[in-house]
């Protein structure tokens, strides 16, 4: 799965969020300032491209939905942030937002016992 750009990322976030929306309906849950339709309608076909984004006709128009999903991608991203910068060592990126983060050791403490769930089931 290939990372995303800024833009791209924003588009995508709307779609997971709608589930499927038209041009004008990803606009209209963009923040100020608004991009113009066309630069949309650009991310939309190279999200096309990269399998993220697939679409069905409506009308004149085109209706989007994502193909990938919310979880996959926010994994993928994860696991790529780990091998980058933390020699893929999920105790060094945890140790890194504790200490560089202020993190509360309760809110350590309640994600390793999910941890230790997960890993039961």
């Amino acid at each position: 799965m290939r990372q995303l750009t800024k833009a791209e990322e924003e588009i995508m976030q709307v779609l997971w969020r709608l589930e499927e929306a038209n041009v004008k309906d990803i606009i209209a849950f963009l923040p100020e300032p608004k991009p113009a339709y066309n630069t949309v309608s650009t991310i939309i076909r190279i999200l096309e491209t990269k399998k993220n984004v697939g679409h069905r006709q409506q009308g004149k128009g085109y209706v989007y939905f994502p193909i990938v999903k919310k979880s996959e991608y926010s994994n993928n991203t994860l696991n790529k942030l780990m091998e980058d910068y933390f020699q893929g060592s999920f105790k060094n990126m945890v140790s890194f937002f504790v200490k560089k983060n202020d993190i509360d050791l309760e809110d350590v403490e309640l994600l390793l016992k999910e941890i230790k769930k997960r890993k039961d089931e």
